[in-house]
């Protein structure tokens, strides 16, 4: 049920606008901008939500036209777990095994079917896939295929992201907690070609979203290993390869690639996935992604009509709106579900700065969270078109409950009154120091390409500053961002996204102690806190409950404590708009904040049968 991925690969940047400065507004004020500008641009878009419904044929044709803002930096699928742009690039070339109807809250089948079988004597479950039969590896240009195998799939499990030399974000999620506190790995067993096993020691509550994976192209990172071991793995599939040589079982293949220029793919005619008609999805014959660097020439080249969709920057909002005429319509989807987040380094790597005894402490993170001025950047930055984020799941996760919010609310007083508690001093020269006397400033890092994040950060930094705290923004290039969260661990705080949790127990990287993107401190031997062992208790325990009401107390407790402790504060939901060119048919087209813009079986228009 998801998009063309590089149909969306500007979905990231839903949003963004310029650092320019405004003047604050009254709350009364904020209240009657919100109504009013909310009410004029939304009868002006179209409402288009996805409720299920049956897709209508359409015919070949056409070339959907989409801009990045990076090149890729590898078409290495294992390299491209650290970097989005190459991710979203490559996985146009695979498929996932089973998908999540958000509408249903069922699994579906996709490259694979599936069966679970749990032993309850032995306390055991065991999830067998069965691929698909017309699944195969193909190269653009030449007649060669080979099946897709279950071998694809074991051998990555067990010599990829098995193998700790790799560093796989998937490694942490092949183990899972027995009731004694150890740790016993999930296996995955070849049946027979088509058929794999994935067994676990312990009955979880969401086999499939553990065991869920893209499929690779194992046999070439089985080469690479045996030749030359993990830089052979590492080396294979980088960017300057000739694209004809990436195999594909996916809808497209990259064909063309230029750097700092362009990217062209050409669909698969093989692709399993077909309409009522028998023709293969997609509906493009190409797609070509301008490599443009920057969102406002993203926008540019959409006023010329160089691409076939925009997701407008609230500063951009009214002028695409009311431009839309003939050419284009815009749709609207209600509040993201998705928030980005404003965390802290507590790493003890950074203990001899005088931050780092800053951020460890909760009170003075919670009075980071009452300085976080909500209904300001909804107004100033979202134009009135966002709701503040005060829970931890989001309302589609089962275990979301209402009741459960963050306290720690904007009150510049109390933000102040929390500081004072732990030993912080405003002096007269209106600045803040803490105990030892040490001015209190530091660095918000955001990515320099998102210029709504940096008009956000410099509302933190003009509410920070009224009670006497430096915030020095930051911008620096996303994946030098990624490099310093999961490398270098050189950063202070930092504004970014970790998308959103359908599950409680997505995240398994993120939120338990040990996990690789644990961001303020990861990879844990043992919890730093007691909180954060809480939490690893709670999340164990929680992947493993069946009983719905006990599962509920489980993640209630787990909730509340993430809210109360503040390692992450969640910012806003924005609305989200997206303009798409008249001259496809929309029959098939739809947009909401589960699924985002749905293209998968866009066609021309004129074109349908």
């Amino acid at each position: 049920m998801k998009a063309i991925v590089l149909f969306g690969l500007t979905l990231a940047s839903v949003g963004l606008l310029s650092c320019q400065k405004q003047q604050e507004l009254s709350i009364a004020e904020i209240q009657r901008l919100t109504a009013s500008t909310d009410a004029q641009l939304l009868a002006k878009t179209v409402s288009k939500p996805y409720n299920n419904q049956e897709f209508v044929p359409g015919t070949l044709g056409g070339v959907w036209n989409t801009t990045i803002l990076a090149d890729p930096k590898t078409f290495n699928h294992l390299i491209a777990e650290r970097d989005a742009d190459s991710a979203g690039i490559i996985g146009m070339t695979t498929d996932y095994l089973v998908d999540y109807n958000a509408v249903t809250r069922e699994w579906e089948p996709r490259a694979a079917s599936f069966e679970i079988t749990v032993d309850e004597a032995a306390g055991t479950l065991t999830v067998r896939y069965t691929l698909r039969d017309d699944l195969y590896w193909s190269w653009w240009g030449s007649d060669r295929k080979l099946p897709v195998t279950a071998d694809d799939v074991v051998y990555w499990h067990d010599e990829i992201a098995g193998d700790p030399q790799f560093g796989s974000s998937a490694y942490n999620g092949q183990f899972v907690t027995m009731a004694d506190g150890t740790q016993e790995r999930i296996r995955c067993v070849k049946v027979d070609d088509k058929r794999f096993d994935f067994i676990f020691p312990r009955i979880v509550a969401e086999p499939l979203l553990s065991t869920n994976t893209s499929i690779q192209p194992a046999f070439l990172f089985r080469e690479a290993k045996e030749r030359n071991g993990a830089e052979g793995v590492k080396g294979i599939l980088n960017a300057s390869i000739n694209p004809k040589e990436i195999p594909s079982c996916g809808r497209w293949f990259i064909t063309e690639y230029t750097p700092a220029q362009r990217l062209v793919f050409t669909r698969n005619p093989d692709y399993w996935e077909k309409d009522s008609g028998g023709t293969s999805n997609p509906y493009p014959q190409q797609m070509i992604a301008q490599i443009v660097g920057d969102m406002n020439t993203q926008y540019l080249l959409f006023r010329q009509g160089k691409s076939e969709t925009y997701f407008p920057r609230p500063e951009e909002l009214s002028d695409v709106v009311n431009a839309q005429a003939d050419d284009y319509t815009v749709f609207n989807a209600e509040g993201s579900f998705g928030s980005m987040l404003w965390s802290f380094n507590q790493n003890p790597k950074n203990q001899s700065h005088p931050y780092y005894r800053w951020f460890t402490q909760k009170k003075f993170r919670q009075a980071m969270s009452c300085l976080l001025n909500r209904d300001r950047i909804i107004s100033q930055t979202y134009r009135g078109l966002g709701d503040p984020t005060y829970f931890f799941f989001p309302p589609p996760n089962p275990f979301y409950n209402p009741d459960i919010t963050l306290q720690y609310r904007y009150d510049r007083q109390r933000a102040l009154s929390l500081l004072e508690s732990i030993g912080f001093v405003r002096r007269d020269d209106g600045l803040l120091y803490d105990s030892n006397g040490v001015r209190v400033e530091y660095d918000l890092t955001i990515p320099s390409a998102n210029t709504v994040v940096n008009d956000v950060a410099q509302i933190i930094a003009d509410e920070c500053a009224a009670i006497g705290i430096t915030v020095h923004v930051r911008q620096i290039d996303f994946q030098k961002v990624i490099e310093m969260l999961t490398a270098t661990y050189d950063w202070q705080s930092v504004i970014i996204g970790l998308g959103t949790s359908l599950f409680p127990t997505q995240g398994s990287n993120v939120w338990p102690s040990d996990g690789n993107l644990h961001l303020w401190h990861p990879l844990q031997e043992s919890p730093a806190t007691e909180w954060e062992a809480r939490i690893d208790y709670l999340y164990n325990e929680g992947s493993y409950t069946l009983d719905r009401e006990r599962a509920g107390e489980i993640w209630s407790e787990y909730q509340r404590i993430l809210l109360e402790e503040c390692p992450v504060i969640y910012l806003i939901r924005s609305r989200g708009f997206a303009a798409v060119r008249n001259k496809w048919d929309f029959s098939n087209l739809y947009y909401d904040n589960l699924n985002g813009l749905m293209t998968d079986w866009v066609y021309l228009r004129g074109s349908g049968q």
